[in-house]
């Protein structure tokens, strides 16, 4: 965005220390992708007596790029509210192409309900939340619970990955549709085929037709300036959403272009969007009583 890179837009900062309260453990081994270890970093309340929602972060970067300290803003401050929180990695499109970070995703699901016992989890109330290719993959999560080619190896067999709520920040959910299938993110996440060679692919790999009334209730916040992944896409998801009568809140924010919660007023409207989303569908079950931050690297 032009005006934060000119300073003109106050934009959020990743903390360096864990606010009180939240412990961090780094690195945590959830699975293997092709192979090799898949990691997560896991934030969670310093005092728990009871177990409380997970979640599951999914950061972006076009399937190509980024990490997971991406999202250590919406962590720590979730684990400060009380959840348990996960922000997790997995093999970008440059290492494995398609469905390797749907598979991916879905075995850090599996590992966070197979592990809810040591870390507190409520194994009944997992949310996955991801923006851009991030949001997408957090939405095939949530609406392919009932393929099982998308479940990979990686570990855990035997344990489901279906999840109770998905939070989309302007992912996109169609890449059958030009300006999207044209995309070279997108042919790359697709194992470099382009959409006239594999149509039922790039169909495989879009959220909105993996949709079914069972799917579990969504938000999304999206702004209406993205030039990146148009409006459209999550305009034409709340259609269907609306058709196959899944529960769904949609905050269309006019004026924003993508990556908008970078801007720290941005991010504080999202985090209102998610905290009222979360208390209605997955709430703490009762306050966390705030301690000493700790890290473990």
């Amino acid at each position: 965005m032009a005006a934060i890179a000119a300073g003109k837009i106050r934009t959020i900062e990743s903390p360096e220390e864990m606010p009180p309260g939240v412990q961090l453990l780094k690195d945590v081994e959830f699975g293997k992708g092709g192979g090799r270890s898949l990691t997560l970093d896991l934030y969670t309340p310093a005092t728990l007596k009871k177990p409380v929602p997970g979640l599951i972060f999914i950061h972006g970067g076009a399937w190509k790029g980024g990490n997971k300290d991406m999202y250590r803003p919406y962590a720590a401050r979730y684990a400060q509210r009380g959840y348990v929180v996960a922000s997790i990695s997995y093999r970008l499109s440059s290492e494995a192409p398609f469905p390797a970070a749907v598979e991916d995703a879905k075995c850090a699901v599996r590992w966070m309900r197979a592990n809810a016992g040591k870390y507190k989890v409520d194994p009944n109330h997992i949310c996955v939340l991801g923006g851009s290719a991030g949001g997408h993959l957090a939405m095939m999560v949530g609406y392919s619970s009932d393929r099982r080619d998308l479940e990979g190896t990686g570990g855990h067999p035997g344990v489901s990955s279906r999840v109770q709520a998905v939070v989309n920040i302007y992912g996109p959910c169609d890449l059958t549709v030009p300006g999207i299938r044209d995309g070279d993110v997108v042919r790359q996440f697709l194992a470099d085929k382009n959409y006239d060679e594999a149509p039922e692919l790039y169909g495989k790999a879009s959220p909105l037709f993996h949709l079914t009334r069972d799917d579990p209730p969504t938000l999304i916040l999206h702004g209406t300036l993205d030039s990146l992944v148009p409006i459209s896409q999550s305009d034409e998801l709340v259609k269907r959403l609306r058709q196959v009568g899944v529960t769904h809140t949609y905050d269309r924010l006019e004026g924003w272009p993508h990556v908008m919660d970078l801007a720290e007023i941005v991010f504080n409207r999202c985090v209102f969007f998610i905290d009222k989303f979360l208390a209605g569908h997955m709430p703490v079950p009762e306050p966390v009583k705030v301690e000493s931050a700790t890290s473990i690297d």
